[in-house]
C-alpha cells in the first residue's frame, strides 16, 4: 500500500490575531508542492484558539486552495460530542477528504464515554472519521481496545496517534492489522519510518511544516522501497526534532521557527509563545544549522 503525509498545517495569523488567510493558503502551495497532504485545524493549526465559524472559513480555503491536488483532513473535535458534531457536518458540507476527532478535553471520559463520542460523530457524517489521540494534552486516551471497538464502526476510518509511545503506537498497528480498512497514522515525528515499516498508513506531522521536503523524502524513498534514504531522511528529520523541541512546547515552537523563516506567518495567538529574542536566537541557530535560513 501506497503511504502518505499529512502535514498538520499552522494556521496564519495577522499583527491582530485575525486570520492571515492568503498566508495560511501559501502554506498549503508550499506543502502540496513538496508533495504533501493537508490535515488544518488541528492542534499545530491553533485550533484551540479558533472560533467555530473561524474553523468553518479556514477549512473552506484550505480545500479550495487544494483544489483537489492533495487529500485534506479536518479536525473537529471539541470536548462535547454536541458541537463535535454541529462542525463535523459542515465539514462534510465543504468536502474534505477525512473528519478527524481529537479526544474531549476539560471533560474527563470513561472508555464508554469516548465510544458513545466517537460513534455519534461518525453516525453523524458521511466523510470518513479518524480518531484522534493526544493524552498529553486532552488528559483523554484512547486504549487499543476501544479503538479496536470503534474500528468496527463503518464510518471510522483510522485513528492519528500522537501519543508518543511507541507501545500504543504498535498495538494500535496490531489493530489495523487485525481490521481491514482501519488506517493507523503515526504522529510523534522520530517514529515515521519505523512506524511505516511497522504497518501504518502515513504520518500526520507538525514539524513537517517547517521541512515539507525532508518528510515528503522520507515517504517518497519508502514507497520507492529505498529504506536507506528513508532512514537517512528521517535521521535528519529525526535530529531536528530533537533540537527544536529541546526549547519547549513544540506546536508554538514549530510555529516560531516558521516565522523565522517566513514572517508572513504571524505569530501565534496569545496566550501562546510570545516573541522572545533570547529564544528567537536559539531558534535561529537551529535554522541555520539545518541550512533553513
Amino acid at each position: 500500500m501506497t503511504k502518505e503525509a499529512f502535514v498538520a498545517l499552522v494556521t496564519c495569523f495577522n499583527d491582530d490575531e485575525t486570520i492571515n488567510f492568503d498566508a495560511t493558503r501559501a502554506q498549503v502551495r508550499r506543502q502540496v508542492q513538496a508533495g504533501n497532504n493537508i490535515m488544518c485545524a488541528g492542534t499545530n493549526g491553533d485550533f484551540t484558539a479558533l472560533t467555530y465559524d473561524e474553523k468553518v472559513a479556514l477549512t473552506e480555503a484550505v480545500v479550495d486552495e487544494v483544489a483537489g491536488r492533495a487529500r485534506v483532513i479536518v479536525n473537529a473535535g471539541m470536548p462535547a460530542t454536541f458541537e463535535t458534531i454541529k462542525l463535523a457536518r459542515e465539514f462534510d458540507r465543504i468536502g474534505v477528504d477525512g473528519i478527524a476527532v481529537i479526544t474531549p478535553f476539560f471533560i474527563a471520559c470513561t472508555q464508554d464515554g469516548l465510544v458513545r463520542h466517537f460513534s455519534a460523530v461518525a453516525d453523524a457524517v458521511e466523510t470518513p472519521v479518524y480518531l484522534y489521540d493526544i493524552p498529553a494534552r486532552t488528559q483523554n486516551h484512547i486504549e487499543p481496545e476501544t479503538a479496536r471497538a470503534l474500528a468496527g464502526h463503518g464510518n471510522i476510518a483510522g485513528i492519528k496517534d500522537s501519543g508518543g509511545a511507541q507501545d500504543t503506537l504498535e498495538a494500535y498497528l496490531a489493530v489495523g492489522r487485525e481490521v481491514e480498512g482501519f488506517a493507523v497514522y503515526s504522529g510523534p515525528d522520530h517514529l515515521v519510518h519505523w512506524s511505516l515499516q511497522n504497518g501504518a498508513a502515513g504520518c500526520i506531522s507538525g514539524l513537517g511544516n517547517v521541512l515539507p521536503e525532508v518528510l515528503a523524502g522520507i515517504i517518497r524513498a519508502f514507497n520507492a522501497g529505498d529504506q536507506a534514504e528513508a532512514a537517512r531522511q528521517q535521521e535528519i528529520f529525526g535530529n531536528f526534532r530533537k533540537d527544536l523541541y529541546g526549547l519547549g512546547y513544540p506546536p508554538a515552537l514549530v510555529k516560531r521557527a516558521l516565522f523565522l523563516m517566513d514572517n508572513s506567518v504571524g505569530a501565534s495567538r496569545q496566550p501562546a509563545l510570545l516573541p522572545d529574542p533570547a529564544q528567537d536566537e536559539k531558534i535561529r541557530e537551529i535554522l541555520v544549522k539545518y541550512e533553513l535560513v
